[in-house]
């Protein structure tokens, strides 16, 4: 999942990045999101895996705490950008006579995401620590987590309160944000009455919006189910700690883990399959290297 995950995104990023017509501004948020997608693979999955695979962290206290930086900042930079398109759409379908926002503005917006993201994360910056403890007679592990002022994570209440502010922050507010934006837009996209009352040319203009639109829908929705048990999760465990001792809790964790990173997986596949332009150019840079 790492492996197809990481070389998705930097073929998007390589693909947007090298040729010129694939600069949109659509596509500009897009890159954003396979940054988002790589930084999530890169520095902190593969990371993660070998933690639960051994119940220890090896890596040190200062990757502890860059590897936790780097997973709510990653998770606020997707879920961010993905609602920061909603809305650019929503501008373009809803109002097409507005003036559109130039590309400038949309690079500022995707540095607003950036610091935006980085705040939310510094909570993990200022509590992630490390600490060793004998496991068995002669064995010690090592335990990656936050210490807040009232204890560690999942038995604290600033933790739990963290856990509801980023939840509603990364997940609610955006979600319902864009469920509302996208079911506006389908309205007057796949309206019957609007269609039939434009010429050819109009048509072809609202059957590529609504192509878009499609895409990005897939996109929300995929990023919704995948990270939803995660978010559940942290939120449950608090108020039944003793279940967290359960043996059979850990899979569980597992498997909402898996299917919250496998989101940096789909979203790749996304863009090719739903984006006849991305697939197109991908199979012109593989050409290229080919005859190269």
């Amino acid at each position: 999942m790492v492996f197809f995950a990481f070389a998705g995104n930097v073929l998007v990023i390589c693909i947007i990045l090298k040729y010129k017509k694939m600069r949109t501004k659509i596509n500009l948020f897009l890159l954003n999101l396979s940054f988002a997608d790589l930084i999530m693979v890169t520095f902190n999955a593969m990371f993660n895996f070998v933690y639960m695979l051994n119940s220890h962290w090896p890596f040190g206290d200062v990757y502890c705490t860059f590897s936790n930086f780097i997973a709510n900042f990653s998770i606020g930079l997707s879920v961010f950008t993905i609602t920061a398109t909603s809305v650019d759409r929503y501008i373009v379908v809803v109002y097409p006579l507005k003036a559109r926002t130039s590309k400038k503005t949309s690079a500022i917006v995707i540095l607003v995401i950036w610091l935006l993201s980085a705040l939310l994360a510094i909570p993990t910056l200022i509590f992630s620590t490390t600490f060793t403890f004998e496991y068995s007679e002669g064995e010690k592990r090592t335990l990656c987590t936050l210490q807040w002022p009232d204890g560690l994570s999942g038995a604290s209440t600033y933790d739990y309160i963290y856990q509801v502010i980023f939840f509603v922050l990364t997940y609610a507010i955006p979600m319902t944000s864009m469920t509302i934006t996208y079911t506006v837009m389908a309205r007057a996209l796949w309206s019957n009455r609007m269609v039939g009352e434009l010429n050819e040319g109009q048509r072809e203009a609202v059957r590529s919006k609504q192509k878009v639109v499609l895409m990005l829908i897939t996109v929300t929705v995929i990023f919704g189910v995948c990270w939803l048990p995660y978010h559940l999760y942290f939120l449950y465990i608090f108020h039944n700690l003793e279940l967290s001792a359960e043996p059979w809790v850990q899979h569980f964790f597992l498997g909402f883990y898996w299917l919250a990173m496998s989101n940096s997986t789909l979203n790749p596949l996304i863009y090719a399959l739903l984006n006849k332009r991305s697939v197109n150019v991908v199979c012109k840079s593989q050409f290229e290297f080919l005859i190269f």
